[in-house]
């Protein structure tokens, strides 16, 4: 998750988006404060202004609203690196990574999404969705470097990027140990290192 993806912003549509715009952003808060088993449809209709009625004929419950949350912070733009080498761009794209889930005021609420949606199927289909469409969104970084000739052609960029970042959100999610600034660099090296070797070609599988 990127900073661009806290916040979700409404879609085109005026009274259905706004609507939209408002329950995100009460689920957001308050699975932030309280996590999966504090969340209810009426604290969120509470903060939302949104009658509970509503939120379940659109969402169906509390897991329909983390998917919706999710799927709300993958359509977010998220502007890519283009520093010209790529090392340097996943360099930057693992440590946006690590800056977002350490940083005590925005680290909380990815956190807590991540974490909720991994309680239903619902939630957890939302974020197969939402990482696939940001690795796919990524993948440009190695599509780049394929075009310099820094990487060898056919190259599967997503899975370049999904490697660069695997390990830190094993750390965060999984394991639990620390996540540093080195950790993070470490990780775009390694990937770096292994698609200039091949390793994320059709012939290397």
């Amino acid at each position: 998750m990127s900073k661009e993806s806290r916040t979700p912003s409404p879609r085109p549509g005026g009274r259905s988006a706004r609507v939209r715009a408002e329950v995100v952003t009460a689920t957001l808060a308050e699975v932030t404060e309280k996590g999966y088993d504090g969340l209810t449809v009426d604290a969120v209709a509470t903060r939302s202004g949104v009658h509970k009625a509503t939120l379940y004929r659109r969402w169906g419950g509390v897991d329909g609203l983390v998917a919706e949350a999710l799927t709300a912070s993958a359509d977010q733009p998220w502007p890519l690196p283009d520093t010209g080498d790529l090392t340097g761009d996943l360099r930057l794209i693992t440590r946006e990574v690590f800056d977002v889930f350490t940083d005590p005021e925005l680290g909380p609420t990815p956190t807590a999404l991540i974490a909720a949606a991994q309680r239903s199927d619902a939630g957890a289909a939302a974020l197969r969705a939402f990482f696939t469409a940001r690795h796919r969104q990524a993948a440009a970084v190695a599509e780049r470097a394929i075009e310099r000739g820094e990487l060898p052609a056919g190259t599967d960029g997503a899975e370049v990027v999904r490697a660069a970042t695997a390990p830190l959100y094993y750390r965060l999610f999984v394991s639990g140990e620390p996540l540093d600034a080195r950790t993070a660099e470490r990780a775009a090296d390694a990937a770096a290192l292994a698609a200039r070797a091949g390793l994320f070609t059709p012939e290397a599988g």
